[in-house]
């Protein structure tokens, strides 16, 4: 007989179980990291009440943003959206095969062998099925208008705090094994190399020129108050560093989202319908974010391949990218895959589209604008 979820929990004993793993290692390396954490405070004249005060807001507080692509079509040719609104859960990919990273989520490829690595092994064995798997996202720290990692999807979820108290937490992607690792509860660790970063480096998620005074001032700022209109913020343009989270458990549209953030370029589209559906059947507010736009002039050659000008030019409307042309692209790959036969495979025409995301990410302007 399957196992049914913990009732005073909610989780599966594998999901437990690497909590805890990633809860004991943190504590393991606990001591180095608050010696560190000790020093750089010292050097940067903060008084250590001032770190105490955002781990606890961290563990009360603490958001963690989940990026998709609304527009993305699965086997069936339904598209995330589509799902999300039928089903009121989110999915892991090994249950979508759907991803804006690699698609590595099937057993002994390169996902399953690095959840095998990070967790010790608490998803391999027998009994666990796909939809016990963790989904992932990203810690929203410093608050930008495209959320902390936008090179996963153009909208994202906001979720609730009492969620992260049931995730794991690396410092950058868990596909390259880093050390730094913990709980919300456990946080040390990994706070120690963000400090570093910050105070000998001086940049933090993305962002250059920030100093160790301001980090802790918008940080407890944007975890004491209420998320403000991303229209109001500026964009983190963030491909590659964050704090991965690894949700464990089910993650449930009607009791764990908080907000949902939505790219402009699906206003006045099918999706806008759908997304507003969507906040209103499960209960959660939607705001607009001033998303991405990009002349396909503008689109260089040498960030992400000498292919993305030509990728541009093939689905421009009106000679400009948005989040919604890139899908429309890759829907158009699905359904017509003859069309882009010239450009390779399908698999590397849409590994393609992600790659013009991630220029659309650094270069583009603001859809308003």
């Amino acid at each position: 007989m399957r196992e049914m979820p913990n009732s005073s929990t909610n989780l599966l004993a594998c999901q437990r179980k690497a909590i805890s793993y990633m809860r004991n290692y943190a504590l393991k390396h606990k001591t180095t990291a608050k010696n560190n954490i000790a020093e750089i405070l010292k050097m940067a004249n903060i008084h250590p009440d001032t770190y105490h005060e955002l781990t606890q807001l961290l563990i009360h507080q603490g958001k963690v943003a989940i990026h998709f692509h609304p527009d993305r079509p699965d086997h069936s040719m339904k598209t995330v959206l589509e799902n999300l609104l039928e089903q009121g859960i989110y999915k892991s990919q090994f249950e979508t095969h759907i991803s804006a990273g690699d698609l590595t989520a099937y057993p002994g490829g390169a996902r399953d062998l690095w959840e095998k690595r990070l967790f010790h092994g608490a998803y391999h064995v027998t009994g666990v099925i796909e939809r016990d798997r963790p989904k992932y996202g990203t810690l929203n720290l410093l608050y930008a208008s495209d959320g902390p990692s936008p090179r996963f999807g153009s909208c994202y979820f906001l979720l609730t705090p009492d969620v992260s108290k049931r995730c794991t937490f690396t410092y950058l992607g868990s596909q390259s094994n880093p050390k730094e690792k913990g709980t919300i509860d456990q946080f040390d660790d990994i706070l120690a190399s963000v400090l570093s970063d910050i105070f000998f480096y001086e940049h933090a998620f993305g962002e250059k020129g920030i100093d160790l005074a301001s980090f802790f001032e918008r940080t407890k700022r944007n975890l004491e108050e209420a998320y403000c209109d991303p229209a109001l913020i500026h964009p983190s343009r963030n491909l590659n560093y964050f704090i991965e989270a690894q949700v464990h458990g089910t993650i449930s549209l009607s009791d764990d989202i908080e907000l949902l953030v939505a790219d402009p370029s699906f206003i006045a589209t099918p999706y806008e319908s759908l997304l507003r559906e969507l906040s209103k059947k499960y209960a959660f507010n939607i705001l607009w974010s001033p998303g991405f736009k990009m002349d396909i002039e503008d689109v260089p050659c040498n960030f992400r391949g000498n292919t993305m000008p030509s990728l541009a030019k093939a689905i421009a409307e009106n000679g400009i990218v948005t989040a919604r042309t890139i899908g429309k692209g890759v829907m158009d790959v699905c359904q017509n895959p003859e069309k882009w036969r010239s450009r390779g495979s399908s698999s590397s025409t849409i590994q393609e589209f992600k790659l013009l995301w991630h220029v659309l990410v650094k270069y583009g302007k603001h859809v308003c604008e």
